[in-house]
């Protein structure tokens, strides 16, 4: 019986260990994983881009294969330990990096199995793994200031939200009214299209494949333009304004739900309480 609890225990303490390495970054190890990581995605990429080129995979298409297969061994070993380090799987897969990680792996054996043209334009959806570089936000000289942009985005999404309602508003009242002052004899067919051209010019892009041509329509035109510079300024001072609320944050991922962002003090996880560190499993 002491046996069993033994190796239950020891079970839980390499669980545990893997979970910390994998998952967090605030440790030695979990940093090194981390930066061996982001280069091995860069580095996948780098190999699904240059596969691409028809010229490079000619000459280097069998050393490009050996080199997209190791990598595919290493992502889909690294996967499986993630799915066993945490104590819901099923939560963890479903889950967006889940789905991404999943998703980074796939091709390349439905490539195998289903040698087929159809099959093969899959191989493409391996440029996803760069998807997985976000994870490397989680570590201690940039979470804090990736968790504190992404929090103030979301608290400010309902201010962003009342002001790009406001932007598309102005936009539909200008573009009729260009459409009303130039007409379908200078390029302002209808008022889509008087439309599309005042948001152009609102965001300052402006094509250039349609202007207006009386001096009432330039009037507006540089109106638009002035408006457009001034309303630049206006989400950036929302989200600014939120940045200066942001708090610390930590490296720490739950066990048991495997969700980060916690609070740099935090012992229990925010979303399922779940203890951050048990002591039992150190």
């Amino acid at each position: 019986m002491s046996n069993l609890v033994e190796s239950n225990h020891l079970k839980k303490n390499y669980r545990s260990m893997i979970h910390e390495v994998i998952f967090e970054a605030d440790t030695p190890s979990g940093k090194l994983f981390d930066i061996i990581l982001l280069f091995s995605i860069s580095a996948s990429v780098l190999a699904v881009s240059l596969e691409s080129v028809d010229s490079i995979n000619h000459v280097y298409g069998d050393e490009l294969y050996v080199i997209e297969w190791l990598f595919t061994i290493l992502f889909s070993i690294e996967y499986l330990l993630r799915l066993y380090s945490v104590m819901k799987p099923i939560k963890y897969a479903t889950s967006f990096f889940g789905v991404v990680d999943l998703v980074s792996i796939l091709p390349s054996f439905i490539g195998l199995l289903f040698p087929f043209a159809g099959f093969q334009s899959l191989l493409v959806l391996r440029a996803l793994r760069l998807l997985r570089i976000f994870r490397i936000f989680k570590l201690t000289r940039y979470l804090g200031e990736a968790t504190a942009l992404s929090q103030a985005i979301i608290k400010s999404k309902n201010r962003i939200i009342v002001f790009l309602s406001t932007i598309i508003v102005l936009s539909f009242i200008t573009g009729a009214g260009m459409y009303l002052i130039e007409g379908p004899s200078n390029g302002f067919t209808s008022i889509p299209q008087s439309v599309y051209w005042a948001i152009t010019t609102l965001t300052s892009t402006g094509y250039g494949d349609t202007v207006p041509q009386t001096p009432l329509g330039k009037m507006l035109a540089i109106f638009i333009m002035i408006m457009g510079y001034s309303l630049i300024i206006v989400p950036t001072g929302i989200i600014t304004n939120q940045l200066v609320k942001s708090t610390e944050i930590s490296t720490q991922a739950c066990l048991y739900c495997s969700k980060d962002g916690h609070d740099s003090n935090a012992k229990h996880c925010k979303y399922c309480g779940t203890e951050l560190n048990p002591v039992d499993l150190q």
